[in-house]
């Protein structure tokens, strides 16, 4: 039921301008995150948080002002470059808040202004999150992958997803630990390494909360068979990557994200 009757245009406007705000703020996550992980593993002290300190251009330090923050505006604004020392900033921070504002749009059209499309559309948010922090550093946190699990297991709890039961998110969630859970240690036990790592369990068990157990087989399948063309794609052009000394490891996060991402658009009939 919507929150209340506004047209599908001004609903997918709204959604898709706070979708270019929520991928600013994934840009920070994706890159601190995994540094602010990284000095609590090693126990060093660190001032840097999410809010703190501000942003700065990375190559001189000098502080990015609101007016150059704006998403996607401030860049096309700054024509790609730092305003004091002109280096050039990365393309990939206004595609991922263009992406994010896509992801909410799609939300709002497809479930209009309700409850059901902010949802979803913050989980959008958090695949695309995890699939670029993955892909930067092999690394799924538990700061993100743990509470979308619960999110979604508390907004089916709540009813704010028709399409699934409480039983059904239940049991995507136990089902997708344990699935992956099985394959880690049958892998290891045949040749006595990691084929992944304990994030990818957790990550499957929040799309299983999310999306519902029916959804976890067309969701590993399509991982599965993408990850494969991609990793083949690198060991041809000698991009693999190195992790303890084992080359040719490609991170299964960003596919297990794409996965979710298709069967969330298409249904279960993928």
């Amino acid at each position: 039921m919507s929150l209340f009757y506004i047209t599908p245009t001004f609903a997918m406007t709204a959604f898709a301008l706070v979708g270019l705000c929520i991928g600013s703020f994934l840009n920070v996550v994706i890159y601190r995150l995994p540094k602010i992980l990284e000095a609590q593993f090693e126990a060093e002290s660190s001032s840097l948080s999410l809010s703190h300190p501000p942003s700065t251009c990375g190559s001189c330090g000098h502080r990015i002002r609101w007016f150059e923050n704006i998403p996607i505006v401030s860049f096309i604004f700054l024509r790609g470059r730092c305003s004091a020392c002109h280096a050039k900033i990365s393309l990939r921070y206004p595609l991922i808040e263009l992406a994010t504002s896509v992801i909410f749009a799609y939300c709002a059209w497809r479930w209009h202004f309700t409850v059901t499309a902010a949802a979803y559309a913050l989980f959008g948010a958090a695949l695309l999150a995890l699939a670029m922090i993955d892909w930067d550093t092999t690394y799924l946190p538990d700061d993100i992958t743990v509470p979308l699990t619960w999110g979604g297991l508390v907004v089916v709890g709540l009813g704010l997803l028709p399409s699934l039961t409480l039983r059904q998110s239940l049991a995507g969630a136990c089902a997708g630990y344990l699935s992956l859970w099985l394959v880690f240690w049958m892998f290891k036990l045949l040749t006595h390494r990691d084929g992944m790592g304990y994030g990818d369990f957790k990550f499957l068990a929040a799309i299983g909360a999310w999306l519902g157990w029916q959804a976890l087989i067309p969701v590993v399948l399509v991982a599965a068979s993408f990850g494969a063309v991609v990793g083949l794609v690198m060991k041809w052009t000698h991009r693999e990557r190195e992790i303890d000394g084992v080359s040719g490891y490609v991170p299964f996060g960003p596919f297990l994200a794409f996965g979710a991402a298709l069967e969330l658009v298409t249904g279960w009939q993928l």
